[in-house]
């Protein structure tokens, strides 16, 4: 459930779904499911942004269908071990939560939904993944195919119209309450970083674990959820993978340690990068590397403004990337591929429900979007990766750093 929106931002964000998608045809959209971990129990939940971007709820299973001027939610059916165990599903909560008062059994629920669907040409719903991404090497939540497959089975002709774009270009414009709970993820995340990346406390981590640990605790003790993403403390050759998070290695007095963490409050997620030397007296070329990737961050933030575009955004930090490449002494001349050996990501991605949240990179930047700014520089070959990552909100006038109150410092 959600403590910190009301049954009216819910109900807010069907209208707006509903204005933009101006068909006809029901809506019907799942929460994500549980997932095994072991022989009888679950990982932790995780549920599906779209669905509690238009309800709020955190139940597994559960349906939600918006059909004209009507609307309900469809309970799943649970076992009698879910029930014991588990315990049962509270509908009045779920209804005073998402603002929605018609709760039905999974019974009463398909039976309704069932008459509607042979009925009807077409449904619109959020379409399903492939059951595995080959990109990321990951499996994907079956909820939406489950769902899917339900629908097709009852009309096996019907026309399914897929909502991604909708909630997507919903979702990229950030209302007061979601700016609100986002500034306070952001404020804790930065909090607690300071407080870890002091001189005096550096010098009692000996393991990357152990700076993990410390900024898990601060997260946690000043209101967290935890963290909204697996955190990544990096240090030296391991700071040069994008994504390093076994976290595991003895970190080493001479190296430059990567920190990319963020804390998730009230399911939104900040997201904020700091490189930090742990030794007082960096060398000159970790200091080099740091400062050219400053001028990059910079270099970026005074691109950003409303009627910005992405795609033209990222062409021009990549140009100027290569220039700072080029004094490096890296690549000698520059083109995307020499560019991209040491800067193979892009600089931003939306920020939101979900760390890379939703949203439209072809429509122009408008106020109310949040995205980060993280170019980064990764020489394997010298053991030394550098990345600096804010958190960022368009407005009428530019921009406005979010993170701005966690300084930029090496050491």
């Amino acid at each position: 459930m959600s403590e910190r929106f009301s049954s009216e931002f819910f109900a807010g964000n069907r209208a707006r779904l509903r204005e933009l998608f101006t068909g006809t045809a029901p809506i019907v959209i799942t929460a994500a499911g549980l997932l095994q971990r072991a022989a009888d129990s679950a990982y932790a939940f995780q549920q599906d942004a779209n669905f509690w971007y238009l309800t709020g709820i955190d139940e597994p299973d559960v349906v939600l269908v918006m059909d004209k001027d009507k609307e309900y939610l469809i309970l799943p059916e649970l076992s009698d071990y879910q029930d014991i165990f588990d315990g049962g599903i509270d509908t009045l909560a779920l209804a005073r939560v998402s603002g929605v008062e018609d709760v039905v059994d999974h019974k009463e629920g398909w039976r309704r939904l069932k008459i509607r669907i042979k009925k009807t040409q077409h449904l619109a719903t959020v379409g399903a993944l492939p059951v595995y991404l080959d990109l990321y090497g990951m499996y994907t939540n079956p909820a939406r195919r489950q769902l899917i497959r339900a629908i097709k089975a009852i009309n096996p002709t019907i026309e399914l119209l897929d909502l991604k774009s909708h909630l997507a270009r919903l979702r990229m414009l950030k209302q007061p309450a979601e700016l609100e709970v986002l500034q306070a993820a952001i404020n804790i995340t930065a909090v607690t970083l300071k407080e870890i990346t002091v001189p005096a406390r550096l010098k009692k981590y000996d393991y990357e674990y152990q700076m993990e640990a410390d900024i898990t605790q601060g997260f946690r003790s000043r209101g967290a959820t935890g963290h909204a993403f697996t955190p990544i403390v990096a240090g030296g050759v391991r700071a040069t993978t994008i994504h390093s998070i076994t976290n595991n290695a003895a970190l080493a007095v001479n190296d430059l340690v990567i920190i990319d963490v963020g804390a998730e409050l009230g399911h939104y997620a900040a997201d904020i990068t700091r490189t930090i030397s742990l030794s007082s007296k960096p060398s000159r070329r970790q200091q080099a590397v740091y400062a050219a990737v400053a001028e990059v961050q910079d270099f970026a933030l005074e691109l950003l403004k409303p009627g910005t575009i992405m795609k033209d955004y990222e062409t021009k930090i990549e140009h100027f990337m290569g220039e700072k490449l080029r004094e490096l002494g890296l690549i000698k001349t520059i083109n995307r591929e020499k560019v991209r050996r040491y800067f193979p990501h892009a600089t931003s991605h939306f920020l939101g429900l979900d760390p890379h949240d939703a949203g439209d990179y072809e429509l122009p930047l408008e106020p109310g979007v949040v995205l980060t700014v993280e170019p980064g520089i990764y020489i394997p070959e010298e053991r030394l990766g550098v990345r600096l990552e804010d958190d960022v909100l368009i407005t009428q006038r530019g921009t406005q750093v979010l993170s701005r109150k966690l300084p930029r410092r090496l050491s």
